[in-house]
């Protein structure tokens, strides 16, 4: 609806409007909202704490720099177990296997981008 004066005549077209964009709106968030499955609940610092053996200070600390995935409701922080999990995998550590593959696919990547024609 344009900028226009709304007179006592337009006021119900102008609710009918309101009413539709509302509606529009409403169902944007609503599609947007991220539904957490049922069995999956937030737990506290202590306990994240217990579950990846790291003091609450050093957690604090990852959550200050944006290292841990986590969430602030107020002053309180959450965090969810599956995440935690996941994110302790990410730092798994090559062994020397999977070095030696990773250096010999790179060398062998390199000479042929080099070979002579």
């Amino acid at each position: 609806m344009k900028e226009e004066e709304i007179t006592f005549e337009k006021l119900p077209k102008a609710v009918a409007y309101l009413i539709k964009e509302m509606t529009e709106l409403r169902s944007l968030v609503e599609s947007e909202k991220k539904i957490v499955p049922k069995d999956r609940k937030p737990i506290d610092i202590n306990t994240a704490s217990q579950l990846i053996l790291k003091s609450k200070n050093t957690i604090y600390e990852y959550v200050r720099k944006g290292k841990i995935p986590c969430y602030k409701a107020g002053r309180k922080l959450y965090f969810y177990e599956d995440e935690l999990l996941n994110w302790i995998g990410s730092y798994k550590k090559k062994t020397h296997g999977e070095l030696m593959e990773e250096i010999h696919n790179e060398m062998t990547s390199k000479r042929s981008r080099f070979k002579r024609y």
